[in-house]
């Protein structure tokens, strides 16, 4: 049974890690081929398997060490429904496939025990199409259509919440929104930003969160930003606004690179975990609510390690 879908710790103002840039770390750091960045692979066989439990088993050790919780992401960012069909994928194996990797975080969470006692599972989403631009877009229905096949088999396993990533323009956003709401699912919506500090489709994040709010009735449990560096966003957050209290999650870049020099780099550029450490410490000041702190492109263990050093001091 889940255990927190009812009530999200997270929300109590108790702190929460999660992993840094699962895919971006397998491939340069590890070796691992994935193709279309679909994590969701390795947990289909013992191998791959292996190699999930290793990468999620040093961030619960830290969660344990720090005394801070952990939302364990599932490695489901790209198992939707044009990605999996990418990969030969029907909809019963695509299926499977979620329920494989949602299974694996249930394993991690109960061998963790009473070590991780505030270990909340995640359904992960992404974009149906590039996170880096808006330039095929759904309506809010037809993105409820769409992400509504991933996300009912999410409620059907032990998943608390859903979480949407790299989200780009905010009518994906709603039709997520809404689909988690029909399943019965508390939700978290993520935006990416550019280096200006608006989403790639143009608008400014504070709007972003206003009107998806105000389409859901105030749906989502949280919303995070990610795959952004907090160089691109400060200065939008330093306008404050009543939106800047609906942020609760974090999980930047280590790279300053706009995504379209992500896109055409050919090495990965970690940037240096310190300094994101104390660029999350400041960014505490501007977001009162943060509460779950992890990483995204180029980030890896030393990054989130380094972020839950800067906010012990």
């Amino acid at each position: 049974m889940p255990r927190h879908r009812r009530q999200l710790p997270q929300l109590s103002g108790r702190a929460f890690l999660t992993d840094g840039g699962l895919e971006t770390d397998l491939i340069f750091h590890h070796g691992v081929d994935l193709p279309y960045f679909a994590a969701f692979t390795l947990a289909g066989h013992d191998a791959g398997r292996e190699t999930l439990r290793g990468y999620y088993r040093r961030y619960l050790e830290l969660a344990a060490a720090t005394g801070r919780g952990i939302v364990l992401e599932a490695p489901t960012w790209r198992a939707s429904r044009d990605w999996g069909a990418l990969l030969g994928h029907s909809a019963e194996t695509l299926r499977e496939a979620n329920r494989e990797a949602l299974a694996l975080m249930v394993e991690l969470r109960d061998r963790a025990g009473g070590s991780a006692p505030h270990a909340v599972i995640s359904g992960n989403l992404g974009p149906r199409g590039d996170g880096y631009r808006a330039d095929s877009r759904m309506s809010a229905a037809e993105a409820a259509d769409y992400h509504g096949e991933q996300i009912a088999t999410f409620a059907a396993t032990e998943a608390d919440l859903i979480s949407a990533f790299t989200l780009n323009y905010v009518d994906e956003a709603i039709g997520i929104v809404r689909a988690a709401q029909a399943a019965g699912m508390p939700v978290v919506i993520s935006f990416t930003l550019e280096t200006d500090g608006h989403l790639p489709s143009g608008q400014r994040l504070a709007d972003a969160i206003r009107e998806t709010d105000a389409a859901t009735g105030g749906a989502p449990a949280y919303y995070m930003i990610n795959c952004a560096h907090p160089s691109h966003f400060r200065e939008r957050l330093a306008e404050g606004g009543d939106w800047c209290g609906r942020i609760r999650g974090l999980r930047a870049n280590a790279s300053r690179l706009s995504h379209a020099e992500l896109d055409e780099a050919s090495d990965l550029d970690e940037g240096n975990p310190d300094e994101l450490g104390a660029d999350y410490r400041d960014l505490r000041r501007l977001l009162p609510e943060l509460a779950v702190f992890g990483g995204c492109c180029g980030t890896d263990y030393r990054h989130v390690e380094a972020i839950a050093r800067a906010f012990d001091r």
